[in-house]
């Protein structure tokens, strides 16, 4: 890929969403999760179901895989970010299958400002998990920071269809609509 970034390609996957369904492999328990995340008040607090998913997300069953994903996140957190670019490299080679090896992969090259890597990213990680309320706010991020506020306000509310206990973002989108979709801060 070119140094474009494919805003157009992953709005278009963004507004698909709906009739999309996980790919095959991705953990059954989070469908559930997901079901009471999109209730009003659900059977458990958002906060848990939000950490519950994320664990799946983030955990593997294998151990090699597993220890890559820990690896990274702590590089990342350390700032190291060369080392966190080889594992998710790696991993997103090894376990292509793995919608939040893309996901970090693309927060990654976000942080590095790298967001044409990032936006392809995004669009693999929603490839295979259509559900992945981070990859959609992390989009919607990319355009805010490209002054692509109509496209960034659609990821928002993509974001905010999956789970809408995000609250930052609920935020967010009551300003944007009440400043004629944009963001004045």
């Amino acid at each position: 890929m070119s140094d474009r970034i494919a805003f157009d390609e992953c709005l278009q996957l963004v507004l698909k969403l709906d009739a999309m369904k996980p790919a095959e492999g991705q953990p059954r328990r989070l469908d559930a999760l997901f079901r009471d995340l999109a209730r009003f008040k659900p059977h458990q607090p958002a906060y848990e179901l939000q950490d519950l998913i994320w664990a799946i997300w983030t955990n593997h069953e294998d151990d090699y895989a597993d220890e890559a994903m820990e690896q990274a996140i702590n590089a990342i957190a350390l700032k190291d970010y060369d080392v966190a670019q080889l594992v998710l490299d790696a991993l997103v080679d090894a376990r292509p299958e793995w919608s939040e090896a893309w996901n970090k992969r693309a927060t990654l090259n976000f942080i590095r400002g790298d967001d044409a890597y990032a936006v392809r990213d995004v669009m693999e990680a929603l490839k295979r998990e259509p559900r992945h309320f981070g990859a959609l706010s992390g989009f919607a991020q990319i355009c805010l920071r490209h002054g692509r506020e109509t496209e960034a306000l659609i990821a928002f509310e993509a974001a905010l269809a999956v789970n809408p206990h995000l609250e930052g973002v609920a935020a967010l989108v009551a300003e944007m609509h009440a400043n004629g979709g944009r963001v004045l801060h």
